[in-house]
């Protein structure tokens, strides 16, 4: 952690919604007049898209049915420790990009599915933002979750997460539903084993609820809809935060615990507004006034 050069860390599976909880900090970045190091978990992958496909095939040819990118061995993750180090230090740090589409590796004249250099973070940020699948993981031998200053876990219930998984790949992406159901299946011991304890370490999780029948996420035509959605926020810690205010601001919200909040589905990016704002001023002026001190 670091009062001068700050991290803020938002992970979670694929197709969990992370994206859309970037926007939400980039409305605010942009708002606050923040310039922010974007980096994209997918750029710490150790394989490009190619490569990944043939140790894939290689790793089924020996029996092993579950390699991922949710796993140790295809990703950096010592190399993501360095930046976030590097970076609570200095305000620098080693990235690079990872193109996933046409119009991402058109700029530079690179197939769709490849890394771009690794470079140097220009340095003049005001804190770094991490959006990818590994930014709480802890290993035997890496400990990335040391580093943010803020975590925060989107987790939608596990129905609902295959429900989105599968939506976009198949109507974005052109992916059959037997193939990302493969993927799925693929990714689990991945997914329990590197995902899922992430969660216990970050500073509030945002699980989407949905409110109709998900039973079978294999034949859900559609993603329910916000209103067809609850959202419990959890605190790690919930010293400092106003719930009676919360409450007050958020219509139809409720505390189901002492350290949860729950908000209507439609509601959750208001509630991240009004949430992190605070954070954010907190950790900008812890940041002034040490940077006024040297």
């Amino acid at each position: 952690m670091s009062e001068c050069h700050p991290i803020i860390a938002i992970t979670g599976s694929s197709g969990a919604g992370t994206t859309s909880v970037t926007r939400t900090f980039q409305n605010i970045f942009r708002r606050e007049g923040l310039t922010a190091a974007i980096i994209e978990g997918d750029s710490f992958h150790r394989f490009d898209r190619k490569e990944m496909r043939l140790r894939q095939a290689e790793a089924e040819q020996t029996g092993n049915m579950h390699f991922s990118h949710f796993g140790a061995e295809n990703n950096l993750f010592a190399e993501l420790e360095q930046l976030f180090g590097d970076y609570a230090r200095t305000g620098i740090g080693r990235s690079r990009k990872y193109l996933h589409d046409a119009g991402e590796a058109a700029p530079y004249q690179q197939e769709p599915g490849t890394f771009t250099a690794w470079e140097e973070i220009a340095p003049d940020t005001d804190l770094l933002f991490y959006e990818g699948l590994h930014g709480a993981v802890v290993t035997d031998t890496v400990d990335v979750a040391q580093h943010p200053d803020l975590l925060i876990g989107v987790v939608p219930v596990i129905n609902l997460e295959w429900i989105q998984k599968l939506y976009r790949d198949k109507n974005v992406r052109g992916y059959t539903a037997e193939a990302v159901t493969d993927t799925i299946l693929r990714r689990m011991p991945d997914y329990v084993n590197y995902i899922c304890p992430q969660f216990s370490r970050t500073h509030v999780n945002f699980q989407r609820v949905p409110v109709v029948d998900t039973s079978n996420p294999f034949i859900a035509r559609d993603i329910p809809s916000a209103d067809e959605s609850i959202c419990v926020i959890r605190f790690r810690d919930p010293k400092g935060i106003d719930f009676p205010y919360l409450l007050n601001m958020i219509h139809n919200s409720w505390m189901s615990r002492a350290n949860t909040i729950v908000v209507p589905g439609g509601k959750m990016e208001l509630a991240m507004q009004m949430i992190f704002t605070p954070f954010i001023w907190r950790m900008m002026e812890r940041r002034r006034r040490v940077l006024g001190a040297l």
